[in-house]
């Protein structure tokens, strides 16, 4: 019913547009398109702003809960007019933790929530240091993955909780520029494999950065959790971390964590699974995973049969 009376509003404009001179059929229509624009820009903005309320008091829960100021960072791809584009750590994330960081008094604890795939050296480094400096506790959240620069981030912390599923990564540096990209390990190991006579001047130096480049890490990593475990373990730790063994993008699971000597816990609280619940991936069309968004009861079910 509510279509045909659509239908016959539509007529009776059509008529009144050829009876009356002053009215026209593209006035209306122009007015219509403008609607639509209007409601095409307003309703996404209010929807961000309700998901944007949402956080906001789900962190506020945290907090109350936990009793702990609560800082998240989580990096999402986002579509920009139909163009995918991909958030990292950078120095405005930098900032922003330091800057919540030195809000947080000395005596409150810290839990840092993080889902990223890496980013920024100098960004991931200074965030680091700003929580391994905290003097009240300080814990880090993965509930995904917390790869490159965010492995960093996370040995800034007193204890890291990861979900069962959860991984983190290496820490060997990667010199160049995209998408020429190479691992400071490997270019060391090409250069070893030649004579002088076959390398050319920009071989050498990159060895020679790359030579640095993992030096500084491993101090780096030594001294962010130097104050939290004995030197013997630290120096080991960073020596695995960065010697190249693994592809920049291995994920280390939470039983390679708990082996390497990660403080890592799991039973991560329902109400953080319940914030990144909050922070959907964009995307355009048909969702590829779906499932009936509902927990289902421990008991009953089929049982995997074994072969």
């Amino acid at each position: 019913m509510e279509y045909f009376e659509n239908i016959n509003c539509l007529c009776i404009i059509f008529q009144q547009s050829e009876q009356a001179p002053g009215i026209n059929l593209f006035g209306y229509l122009s007015y219509i398109f403008w609607i639509v624009m209007i409601l095409l820009l307003v309703i996404p903005y209010i929807k961000q702003k309700k998901l944007a309320i949402d956080r906001f008091r789900q962190i506020k829960k945290i907090e109350r809960i936990r009793g702990t100021r609560v800082i998240t960072m989580i990096h999402r791809q986002e579509n920009f007019f139909g163009l995918p584009f991909f958030k990292y750590i950078d120095i405005q994330d930098s900032e922003q933790v330091l800057r919540a960081v030195r809000m947080t008094p000395n005596n409150m604890p810290i839990d840092f929530i993080i889902h990223t795939p890496g980013g920024l050296q100098l960004a991931s480094e200074q965030i680091a240091l700003a929580l391994a400096n905290h003097k009240a506790k300080v814990t880090i959240f993965i509930p995904h993955y917390s790869m490159s620069g965010g492995t960093l981030l996370a040995l800034g912390a007193d204890e890291i909780y990861m979900d069962e599923n959860a991984v983190i990564g290496p820490l060997d540096p990667q010199l160049g520029q995209f998408p020429m990209v190479y691992p400071a390990t490997s270019i060391l190991k090409a250069v070893k494999k030649k004579s002088l006579d076959e390398i050319d001047d920009r071989t050498l130096i990159l060895a020679d950065i790359a030579t640095k480049a993992i030096k500084q890490m491993k101090q780096r990593i030594v001294e962010i959790i130097g104050n939290r475990m004995d030197s013997k373990k630290a120096n080991k730790l960073a020596s695995v971390l960065t010697d190249g063994r693994w592809t920049h993008d291995y994920p280390i699971t939470f039983k390679e964590a708990e082996e390497l000597g990660f403080n890592v816990k799991r039973e991560i609280p329902k109400e953080i699974y319940k914030l990144m619940d909050l922070y959907p991936q964009s995307a355009i069309g048909r969702p590829s995973v779906q499932y009936i968004p509902v927990p289902y009861p421990k008991e009953g079910g089929q049982r995997r049969r074994k072969s």
